[in-house]
């Protein structure tokens, strides 16, 4: 879909979350309690072409802080949308000195993050963990704030699964997980050791209807909407009875900035966990068959199975609810008529497009 149908989709579902839930959550929420900088930040993401970096730009941080105060960069060419949108440089997050450059030449004040791999394992090492060695160090040389996103695949199966707290053992089985894991400790170390502001949030299963399904172990939760709608079935690559959990992109985005706002004397930890909702591929299935009685489901488990089994269940967020005053505002029931809905309109469109 284009970006401005993204754009008003997700303008009216705030609207609609805010008239459904109230203003309480947004008034207990630390974006209210904090104390923000008198001048706006400056913003660079790296890898921001991807499933998140570019929608927190477009749809939450230039809406906040103006369009040239967020820099967008990846090693991909952007599309026509995304120049218009706002600036957009190329950066190889291995090349310390572009970066260096960057952040000098544009005065950047935040970074978030999102350069990583999720396999190829010699890549993968060098830009999961040379890249972050490069961003924190250049972090704690111009005193940015940095924020780095970890997973639930920072967890492994030594891990208590439901609920998984903030603290426990950590012994992940890919090499996107132990890459996290470091990502947690160095940040935790440059902060004890530098004073550097690193705030790091692990995500669960991040579901939008904008960026077409990759194949990690959650992706089935987004790729089930688009063959609900274009097949009315979907082959599971999970058992039935497997628990994750999930999160929506807006109150992904919203957690970000809302953490990154924050006042650092509320922070009593460097990581914490976000938790919105959990559900099973055949607990999502009923949902949507609440829209589409027709909607069929198979299961046929592969080898993302034994991932999904190491995995958080449920994550306990406390800390952050208490602590910040993160709430979600997107439960299941939401998320299905949200998600059908979006990407009815999207597959119509596009079919008019074709006809036309």
């Amino acid at each position: 879909p284009s970006p401005q149908r993204c754009f008003h989709f997700h303008v009216q579902l705030d609207a609609r979350c805010l008239s459904r839930f109230g203003q309480s959550a947004l008034h207990r929420s630390c974006s209210s309690t904090a104390v923000v900088d008198q001048e706006p930040p400056k913003i660079l993401i790296t890898g921001g072409l991807g499933q998140l970096g570019r929608g927190l730009a477009s749809r939450r941080l230039r809406a906040r802080y103006g369009r040239s105060s967020v820099i967008l960069t990846d090693i991909l060419k952007p599309t026509a949308a995304v120049v218009k949108d706002g600036p957009y440089r190329f950066a190889d997050i291995l090349d310390f000195k572009l970066l260096q450059e960057m952040i000098v030449n544009e005065r950047i004040t935040w970074m978030f993050h999102f350069s990583a791999l999720l396999s190829a394992v010699a890549l993968a090492l060098r830009v999961n963990i040379e890249g972050l060695h490069n961003v924190m160090e250049l972090a704690k040389q111009y005193d940015l704030r940095l924020f780095v996103p970890s997973t639930i695949g920072a967890f492994g199966p030594t891990s208590p699964r439901n609920p998984t707290p903030d603290l426990t053992v950590q012994k992940p089985s890919t090499i996107y997980g132990v890459s996290k894991v470091h990502a947690e400790l160095m940040g935790e170390y440059y902060h004890r050791k530098f004073g550097l502001d690193f705030r790091c949030l692990r995500l669960p299963g991040v579901i939008s209807a904008d960026t077409a399904p990759g194949g990690g172990t959650t992706d089935y939760a987004v790729h089930i909407f688009h063959e609900a709608i274009r097949n009315r079935a979907y082959k599971c690559y999970l058992r039935e009875d497997t628990r994750l959990p999930m999160i929506y992109i807006d109150d992904c985005l919203r957690a970000m900035v809302e953490v990154m706002e924050c006042d650092p004397r509320l922070l009593k930890q460097r990581v914490y966990n976000l938790q919105a909702i959990s559900f099973t591929p055949a607990e999502l299935a009923k949902e949507i068959r609440r829209h589409m009685s027709n909607f069929q489901i198979t299961y046929e488990p592969d080898f993302r199975q034994q991932i999904a089994d190491t995995w958080p269940q449920v994550l306990d967020d406390s800390r952050a609810r208490a602590d910040w005053g993160w709430k979600h505002l997107v439960d299941t029931p939401d998320l299905v008529e949200l998600m059908l809905q979006y990407l009815s309109h999207h597959y119509e469109f596009n079919a008019g497009r074709v006809a036309n």
